[in-house]
């Protein structure tokens, strides 16, 4: 579990500091909300999409050989965005970063999820889940001084480093896993990448549907034929896995209300945590006017009590279950928001502070006994494929909430409502999301075990 934790910090590491830079971009290049969050997600997206790519692959590809070269791919991202020099670039370079990041948390979920009994695993996945937010402690701080005193490119820069640590550590410390000579060209050719294609490409164009103005140049969520393509792709992927001897998505998968259930709930966490993300470091710098190395510390507040608290929430779920922290969880999510609606420019950062401590908080709780629940509902058998589809559910939300958060932050600018408006009225929006998720957590039982 040591070794697994260096590739584990890559996508907190770069997803806290890019958020000290992303304000710096937005005012470069003289975006707007919604086009500024298009910079998140061209991240989020790839990062998404191929979740269930990795997932898969490592029930017959060595796992290791999939975070070596998800490292490399990640490492090359990071260059590239240092040397960028426009909103295509620095677009193309998220991608790149996103397609790099994406194994590695399905394959140490499933990896740690294989090694540890169920009494175990909550605790054990606790630890390892609380790398990203302890990574995530340290990197807005450090991503301000830099952007403060050398630009928002530097930034980039402590990934980079972390990319070729982890390297390093799972090259020399991770055993090859044995295999059958010429079984991963099998496996990899046998592949069901009909359904990866049509399923990638129903969730990518609905994203684009969201905030389609910087895709197609049409108002969000009014280019119908984005739309239209979406459900006709999902549709054609139905109907393609049915036929499927090894479908990409496995009907066992498919056919686990349980699972769905809890991914469901852990992407509605994920709105909320994606659209806030989106939305504080554009809130402190335009409503506030904190300086890079500013954001960076009021940033670290969020994060850091994330950190404090993630490995409690799993020995949390171990004795009482994931309910009771997913409920509560996502009772200070919405809390959080409220407190956002209120928020102007005369209100103490100490408050704001302290809400996204609060936050940062309730997100930690569920994180862990999540996982753990998500990961119970599965047999050993298929817990990488599961992995996979259970990470890509949760960056759905991600992106949906980040999506969402720039039009309608635009929406407002636009209809001239004024900036702190515009702003209490977006978290206000944000609001439902961990709303529709506390309904759904109460079904989240726990499977009776026998005496």
């Amino acid at each position: 579990m040591f070794s697994l934790m260096f590739p584990s910090m890559l996508m907190p590491t770069i997803s806290t500091m890019s958020r000290v830079a992303l304000p710096i971009i937005r005012d470069e290049f003289g975006l707007q909300a919604d086009v500024t969050a298009w910079v998140s997600a061209a991240f989020i997206l790839p990062f998404m999409l191929l979740m269930p790519v990795y997932g898969r692959m490592s029930d017959g590809v060595d796992p290791r050989r999939l975070i070596l070269g998800g490292t490399l791919v990640f490492a090359t991202g990071t260059t590239l965005m240092m040397s960028s020099t426009s909103v295509g670039s620095v677009m193309f370079g998220n991608a790149v970063l996103g397609i790099g990041v994406a194994g590695m948390m399905p394959l140490g979920m499933a990896l740690i999820s294989s090694l540890f009994n169920e009494r175990e695993r909550g605790r054990a996945l606790g630890t390892w889940s609380s790398v990203g937010p302890a990574t995530g402690f340290v990197g807005p701080f450090i991503a301000g001084l830099l952007a403060a005193a050398w630009g928002w490119r530097t930034t980039y820069a402590p990934p980079l480093i972390v990319a070729i640590v982890a390297f390093v550590v799972i090259y020399t410390r991770v055993p090859r896993q044995d295999l059958a000579k010429g079984s991963t060209a099998a496996y990899v050719r046998a592949f069901d990448w009909t359904g990866f294609f049509l399923l990638s490409s129903s969730l990518a164009t609905f994203v684009f549907f969201l905030s389609s103005r910087a895709i197609t140049g049409v108002e969000p969520m009014q280019d119908w034929r984005l739309l239209a393509f979406s459900i006709v792709a999902f549709v054609a992927f139905a109907i393609w896995e049915r036929g499927r001897s090894n479908p990409y998505v496995s009907t066992y998968i498919l056919k686990n209300s349980r699972f769905f259930r809890s991914s469901f709930t852990a992407s509605t966490r994920m709105m909320a945590m994606g659209g806030l993300s989106f939305l504080v470091p554009l809130y402190l710098v335009d409503i506030h006017h904190l300086e890079p190395a500013q954001l960076g510390a009021m940033l670290v507040l969020n994060s850091g009590a994330m950190a404090l608290v993630t490995r409690f929430g799993g020995g949390l779920s171990d004795r009482w279950g994931t309910r009771v922290p997913a409920s509560a969880g996502l009772l200070i999510q919405t809390g959080v928001m409220g407190i956002f609606w209120f928020l102007n420019s005369d209100t103490s950062l100490w408050l704001v502070g302290s809400s996204l401590a609060f936050h940062g908080v309730g997100a930690g709780l569920m994180l862990a006994s999540l996982h753990r629940y998500v990961m119970g509902t599965i047999d050993e058998e298929h817990r990488g494929a599961a992995a996979g589809v259970y990470s890509m559910l949760r960056f759905v939300g991600a992106v949906i909430g980040t999506s969402l958060s720039g039009v309608f932050l635009q929406h407002y600018l636009d209809a001239g409502v004024g900036t702190v408006l515009a702003y209490q009225e977006t978290f206000v929006m944000l609001a439902a999301f961990p709303i529709v998720g506390l309904l759904v957590a109460q079904t989240l039982k726990e499977p009776k075990t026998e005496s």
